[in-house]
């Protein structure tokens, strides 16, 4: 499982654990889709979370990791911007801003 996968587990609740679920009611082996939600529902489900009143989690990929309790380390951003398209990522102010909105959007 990916670094996006673990932020999105989160916010979401774990997809594997819907799948058992769902197979244990025996429903079809697909794998759950999430339906799209508004911008305005995505901040509220995250500042639900319990200390996001304490961190900027709304502009700041390291906030943002801290509040789901990934470790915001270099090396995990790097990997998370890897996932997210961007092999050239390098830590720099611009790259966490785009970093960040790539993860939200």
């Amino acid at each position: 499982m990916g670094i996006f996968s673990s932020i999105s587990n989160a916010i979401f609740g774990d997809d594997e654990e819907e799948a058992k679920a769902a197979e244990a009611a025996a429903a079809p082996a697909q794998a759950p889709k999430r339906a799209s939600i508004t911008a305005d529902d995505l901040a509220a489900r995250i500042g639900s979370i319990p200390g996001a009143d304490k961190l900027n989690w709304q502009t700041s990929i390291v906030d943002l990791m801290k509040l789901v309790r990934i470790d915001p380390s270099y090396e995990n951003r790097k990997s998370l911007a890897v996932e997210m398209g961007n092999a050239d990522y390098s830590g720099s102010a611009e790259d966490n801003i785009a970093l960040h909105k790539a993860v939200l959007d």
